[in-house]
């Protein structure tokens, strides 16, 4: 079911969701400084693209809250806005609603990103 789920995630708006994702991570590896934050975009493109079976474990100490409050003004308030939008709108129906909940769950990843790790489940 999961391969399933990832497979009509990636075509009907999981791409847009990760590219958003890979843009973001480009744009922060321009500087030296922001590879590292860009590298952390790169690994969350990769839930972006393909969400089911993944969940995202919180744990982080003050740099990661020092990173993230850099994160939500420069890059993460855009995406968190963009992915709640699309979660809102497929809610809307009841095929949606499985697809919405992924939106959601990046939406909460994008604002704060820093010292989450991806788990298989």
């Amino acid at each position: 079911m999961q391969l399933l789920g990832n497979i009509l995630w990636f075509i009907l708006g999981g791409f847009i969701s990760g590219l958003g994702w890979c843009i973001a991570g480009i744009v922060w590896c321009v500087t030296i400084v922001g590879i590292p934050i860009g590298v952390q975009c790169f690994k969350l493109a990769g839930l972006s693209f393909l969400p089911f079976g993944k969940e995202v474990e919180y744990d982080g100490g003050a740099v990661s809250f020092l990173v993230n409050v850099l994160w939500f003004f420069i890059s993460g308030l855009e995406l968190a806005i963009c992915n709640f939008i699309w979660g809102c709108i497929l809610c809307l129906t009841i095929i949606g609603i499985p697809f919405g909940k992924q939106y959601f769950k990046i939406a909460k990843l994008s604002l704060a990103p820093f010292g989450a790790v991806v788990v298989e489940i």
